[in-house]
This record gives structure tokens, C-alpha cells and sequence, in this order.
């Protein structure tokens, strides 16, 4: 496939475990769908304006969001909800402000989990868990009192990626990983911070990972996990050269990609996000921040190119945002 050409799925193709879809709102009700499976996390981000980004998932219900660039506590959707549906998700009145503003542009990004949940006892406490083991990823649910302690994810490896918020408590999203160098890291998925070294929790196992306390431990919680799976996504991280394009392999054509510098705390050192539907020619020149309510911004110099074994950053590129030269960057790509 050249450069140039299309590199996205057809519309009518089954994703399995992962679709972007993009869709105009009307203010009221709305029927998205083309997602080719019935999703359990949806993450809705407006692109022609301002916008929080908004997830929410099947363990909290329909009627509830968080909002990935904020510290807020879990949101009620007054006036309406947001349900899950066979092939996308159904804006029920509610989101003229949020998810369904008239003539708004929105990009969601949906993934397929376990569906209902079940009771895991793998951990120190029961937890509530919707696993999709295949693909790795599990969305979790449990509350807290206050302690360190082994909660169990569902998966049958340990996480790489485990993003972690409080329902009911001003704090902000813990984004833990292993991407950098092995070690049990932490950023923040609301800010810009560069990555901090956990002292007092341990590296997830094949079954469970270890929560901290106060804010983190201390109320009803939740928490998405993911890990590598050939040929499916790639957790991972490298070094920007800042002059030269360079090819990170993924050993697939990425589809999404989440980026993030963990070595630096500038205002640019944003999550960005690309993906295939919104530029469904390469290179990827549109970009929508995890940790920003700001609208979609066409890169015209700085993007990456998504190729068959996976993306690479376009010659000359020096963007501070993804690939500064000797800044440590950390990401996240699904095929």
C-alpha cells in the first residue's frame, strides 16, 4: 500500500474489539452507528469546537461520564443518558453541551470489553470486571477503604497500561505503566506532567494489580486496563530524533494511536491522539488532545505516517509534541 493511498477498513467490516466512528450532532437524539460491535467504552471527543472529552462504559451505566481532561468526580447525564447498542451507542436527549452539541463534529473512539460484568476474586477485595481476554483489555470496578491493595483485572497478562479514577472524589487519572523501562511508572492523563517513579505500588501480575491509597484507593474507583497483543496493539515507548523520520514498529498498520512525552512537562507535551477515520490518508495530520476540551487541529508539517509494520514520524520532524530529540515518549497503538 503506497504512502498516499486509503488505509482504513470499510464501514460495513466487523472491528471485533476496536472502531473509531465519527458523526455530526443534532442537539437531541441520536443513533450512532457503524462501530460493528456493541462497545462497552466509548471515549467522545468534539472536533470543530470545544468539547470535554468523555468516556463512559457499561460497568458505570449509561447514565454517567468522566472526562478524561479534568479532575472532577463521575458526572450524571441529566435529562438523558448514553446506552450501548448492537452496532454503536444511542445518545438518549442528553448531550446538546457535551456529546451532541447541533452541528457539532465528534470523533468516538469504542472498545469492546466482556461485556456485563462478573465477580472477580483474584485480588484482596471482589472486584467487578468486564474482560475481553483475546484483545487485552478489561474495564474494572471496585471500591476502596483506604489501603494498598491487589484488585483483580480479569486479563491473562499483566497490564502494561492501567488508567485509573475515582468516582467520587476530586482527583486526577492515574495513568500507570510499564512503557518507559519496565518499572511501574505513573502520569497523569489530564495534564501535561512528566512521568514520576511508584514507590509504594508494585507491578501488576498475570492477575491483579496494585492500587494505591488516599485519593487513589479511598472510594468507589474505576479503572481500564490493556496490554500488548500481537498483531492487535502495542504499548510501548521510544526516543525522538527530532530531525530524521523514523519508523516505530507496532508489527502492524496502526489504526489509533495515543502519544505522550513521559520525560518532559512543557505546556505542548500533550496527549495527542490520531486516528484512520479522521485522516484516512496518510500521513495522520489531524490531531485531538486526551487531556484538552480544545478542537481538532490539522498539523500541516508535524504527523506521523501509518505504515504496515507501524508509524513514522515524517522527515524533518522535530515536534516537540512526539518527537523531540532525546525526549522519551510513551504510546499506545491499536491495528
Amino acid at each position: 500500500m503506497g504512502l498516499n493511498e486509503k488505509f482504513f477498513r470499510s464501514a460495513d467490516e466487523d472491528e471485533g474489539f476496536f472502531n473509531t466512528v465519527l458523526y455530526t450532532g443534532n442537539g437531541g437524539t441520536k443513533e450512532v452507528t457503524g462501530v460493528g460491535f456493541q462497545p462497552d467504552l466509548v471515549w467522545i471527543k468534539r472536533r470543530n469546537g470545544t468539547g470535554d472529552p468523555g468516556m463512559v462504559d457499561t460497568l458505570r451505566g449509561n447514565n454517567s461520564a468522566l472526562f478524561t481532561n479534568s479532575t472532577s468526580a463521575e458526572s450524571t447525564l441529566t435529562g438523558g443518558n448514553i446506552s450501548m447498542d448492537v452496532d454503536g451507542f444511542d445518545i438518549n436527549t442528553y448531550g446538546s453541551t457535551w456529546a451532541n452539541l447541533s452541528s457539532g463534529t465528534y470523533a468516538a473512539w469504542c472498545w469492546k470489553a466482556g461485556g456485563a460484568a462478573v465477580s472477580n476474586t483474584d485480588g484482596d477485595i471482589t472486584s467487578q470486571v468486564s474482560a475481553n481476554v483475546a484483545n487485552g483489555f478489561s474495564i474494572v470496578k471496585w471500591s476502596g477503604d483506604n489501603s494498598n491493595m491487589d484488585i483483580g483485572h480479569g486479563l491473562n497478562s499483566a497490564p502494561e497500561i492501567v488508567i485509573r479514577k475515582s468516582l467520587n472524589l476530586l482527583n486526577s487519572w492515574a495513568f500507570d505503566t510499564s512503557a518507559v523501562d519496565g518499572s511501574w511508572d505513573y502520569l497523569f492523563l489530564n495534564t501535561t506532567a512528566a512521568k514520576a517513579n511508584h514507590s509504594s505500588i508494585s507491578l501488576p501480575t498475570s492477575t491483579t494489580f496494585n492500587t494505591s491509597g488516599t485519593s487513589y484507593n479511598s472510594s468507589s474507583m474505576i479503572a481500564y486496563c490493556f496490554h500488548s497483543v500481537a498483531g492487535v496493539s502495542k504499548v510501548g515507548s521510544y526516543t525522538g530524533n527530532g530531525t530524521t523520520g523514523q519508523l516505530i514498529t507496532t508489527d502492524f498498520q496502526p489504526r489509533f494511536l495515543l502519544v505522550k512525552c513521559s520525560s518532559g512537562s512543557l505546556s505542548y507535551h500533550d496527549w495527542y491522539i490520531f486516528d484512520n477515520k479522521r485522516t484516512p490518508s496518510n500521513p495522520s495530520d489531524a490531531y485531538l488532545r486526551a487531556n484538552e476540551s480544545t478542537a481538532e487541529v490539522q498539523s500541516p508539517t508535524y504527523n506521523p505516517t501509518f505504515e504496515s509494520t507501524g508509524f513514522r514520524w515524517e522527515p524533518g520532524d522535530n515536534s516537540g509534541g512526539w518527537n523531540a530529540s532525546g525526549f522519551t515518549y510513551i504510546y499506545y497503538a491499536i491495528a
